[in-house]
């Protein structure tokens, strides 16, 4: 995939090509935010649109809905105050990113009242507001409207919320997963960074996408055994492989059915930490890996009960792509295979 100056940035023009964003911005930001820059570079076949929003919210809610109407956007992208918002305009595809669904709450929290300088520029050239006893009233009022739409039908199918694990400002992770299924933790803070957009919204985006267009991606299933050491620590050549695996194929994780009562918890807790949004949903636990049904199966001869010499006695119904082996020694030797595979 083409490359940018900014070494943790990929282009990805397949992506919501001819598609028309709407990127809602947070607390005391705008419309020309760093984040708007990093979504511009990464979807660069995407139109985005990113209005600057009234400090009042119900103004702000006003507004997007007009943006709505008029721009009819196929994804809508909210972060933090932007997400609260985002939630509220039913009816279109949404990630919501560290959605401070209690504003109000954070602005007393965290002293965010009095006066406020914007963050970044805004085409009308304020700088500076006043955040004030009727504002924060209202911001209250304005999260009264959260989750009203929860429950109409499709709805859960196309919100999704991002959470980060060091959001030191915002944690609304278990009042989102009360209203809506798709609650995912990422690693990360409450500002979005270059690492975790890619890591955690891209996926998403691409999930968003793939539906969308109905793209059937070849699939992937890699064995959990292959992505730690002796010691369960994650090999980062591993780490670096999946990452571009998941541009291309539909990856999921198989890993041993559950042998005692934290087996389960502690995989999950595992791939949450060292794969994260990817594996979200994309693991199989299963001890009968020969009856599952994918284009390639990345494991080892010992996860499946053989030594390298009697793995043509293989008779699953996936390839195999067995590690430590001859062909593939390491996962850099599966990296460079499926990059000659193209995607295929």
């Amino acid at each position: 995939m083409p490359t940018t100056s900014n070494p943790y940035i990929k282009q990805f023009p397949e992506l919501c090509s001819d598609k028309k964003i709407l990127y809602v911005h947070g607390f005391a930001s705008s419309g020309q935010s760093g984040t708007v820059g990093r979504i511009r570079q990464v979807l660069p076949s995407a139109t985005v649109v990113a209005p600057d929003l009234p400090v009042n919210p119900q103004e702000a809610l006003t507004l997007l809905h007009e943006v709505c109407s008029s721009e009819q956007p196929d994804l809508i992208i909210g972060t933090s105050m932007g997400g609260m918002y985002a939630e509220q305009l039913a009816g279109y595809d949404r990630i919501l990113v560290n959605p401070a669904f209690c504003i109000a709450d954070t602005m007393a929290a965290h002293g965010l009242t009095g006066k406020q300088q914007f963050f970044s520029p805004r085409r009308d050239g304020v700088q500076e507001f006043y955040v004030d006893k009727p504002l924060v009233k209202a911001y209250r009022q304005a999260t009264e409207g959260n989750f009203a739409s929860a429950d109409a039908p499709g709805e859960q199918k196309r919100v999704y919320g991002l959470f980060g694990d060091e959001d030191n400002l915002v944690n609304t992770f278990d009042l989102f997963a009360s209203h809506y299924h798709n609650a995912i933790p990422f690693h990360g803070g409450h500002r979005m960074s270059d690492q975790s957009f890619m890591h955690a919204v891209v996926p998403v985006i691409r999930w968003i996408d793939d539906s969308r267009q109905r793209r059937q991606r070849p699939q992937i299933l890699v064995g959990m055994e292959t992505l730690a050491d002796a010691y369960g620590h994650p090999l980062a050549s591993a780490q670096k492989t999946l990452r571009m695996l998941i541009e291309s194929y539909q990856v999921q994780f198989v890993a041993p059915a559950p042998a005692a009562p934290n087996h389960y918890g502690e995989v999950m807790a595992w791939l949450r930490q060292y794969v994260g949004v990817p594996a979200w949903e994309h693991v199989v636990f299963t001890n009968s890996r020969q009856a599952l049904l994918a284009d390639y199966l990345v494991t080892t001869a010992a996860a499946l009960g053989l030594d390298n010499a009697s793995l043509e006695a293989w008779e699953g119904m996936s390839t195999l792509v067995p590690l430590h082996t001859d062909t593939f020694k390491t996962w850099d030797d599966v990296a460079s295979y499926f990059a000659l595979l193209g995607g295929q």
